[in-house]
């Protein structure tokens, strides 16, 4: 859930050859190269992405996506977690086209993915859209693959964590810019904390995100009331998960909060109040 701002430009019109690529280093372009021919252009995307490399990257052949971290770096798991969980979502997902281990990185490259992010405001025609791709979501089952579940994910928050089990496929991270609006359908990206669990904590986090982007506790369980595992989901358990998403934000905000967290912690505590 934390913002990351992205390295700054790397390719500039008319720069010399070598200082176009010079925020994406010699020997990781050498690795990219090696899988997509000549790089022409990177640009960098930045907004909601925990990774040391995240850019466009233009070729004779097309355009790619890359996310790359040090193979040292604490989160180079996430790497993985992401590889492995594609083949599982490509129908809700952009596609991954390779991953390479090399010259000490961690790359992952996906099919590139022109989409607006999501906005979640009231009114906004994307929330449709996200309610849409959150059902399929739901009904996908997790993969035999290493994925933390969300007891464990939450045990620290509650008494009952045991309310949250389930066996269900979650994204759980629904920070607008993990959306991709695009082609009339809402596409995810950065599945680096995707759980397994109950198949209605999805629509629960995205609860959280609609009432910070101007919904009331009661409007946004009403979008959520699209998703049909909402529907069926058991008060006990949705409510226990209100007030242990309180108790996340409060951790997150302890110390030097952003304002955005803040927000989000304002926001967990009202849906939680409405749910009693």
């Amino acid at each position: 859930m934390n913002e990351h701002q992205g390295p700054r430009p790397v390719w500039e019109s008319g720069a010399l050859p070598t200082e176009r690529f010079r925020e994406i280093p010699a020997d990781v372009l050498a690795v990219i190269e090696a899988r997509t021919g000549p790089v022409l252009k990177a640009e960098p995307v930045s907004g909601g992405l925990n990774s040391e490399i995240a850019a466009r990257v233009h070729t004779s052949t097309g355009t790619v996506f890359i996310k790359g971290l040090r193979q040292d770096h604490r989160r180079v798991w996430t790497q993985k977690r992401e590889a492995d969980i594609n083949p599982h979502v490509r129908d809700l997902a952009p596609a991954l086209l390779w991953r390479a281990e090399d010259a000490g990185w961690d790359l992952i490259a996906f099919e590139d993915i022109q989409g607006r992010h999501a906005d979640y405001a009231p009114g906004s025609p994307h929330i449709p859209l996200v309610a849409d791709t959150m059902t399929r979501l739901s009904a996908v089952q997790a993969p035999d693959i290493a994925l933390r579940d969300m007891p464990d994910r939450m045990k620290d928050h509650t008494d009952t964590p045991e309310l949250f089990a389930g066996n269900t496929l979650l994204h759980t991270d629904w920070f607008p810019t993990n959306v991709l609006i695009t082609g009339g359908r809402a596409v995810l990206v950065d599945w680096a904390w995707a759980s397994r669990g109950a198949p209605w904590i999805d629509p629960a986090l995205w609860v959280v995100w609609l009432v910070k982007s101007g919904h009331t506790p009661a409007q946004a369980d009403q979008w959520a009331a699209r998703v049909p595992a909402w529907r069926t989901a058991p008060a006990e358990g949705v409510n226990a998960f209100a007030a242990a998403t309180v108790s996340v934000w409060e951790q997150i905000t302890d110390g030097d909060p952003e304002p955005w967290t803040l927000d989000m912690l304002m926001a967990a505590r009202r849906w939680a109040a409405h749910r009693g």
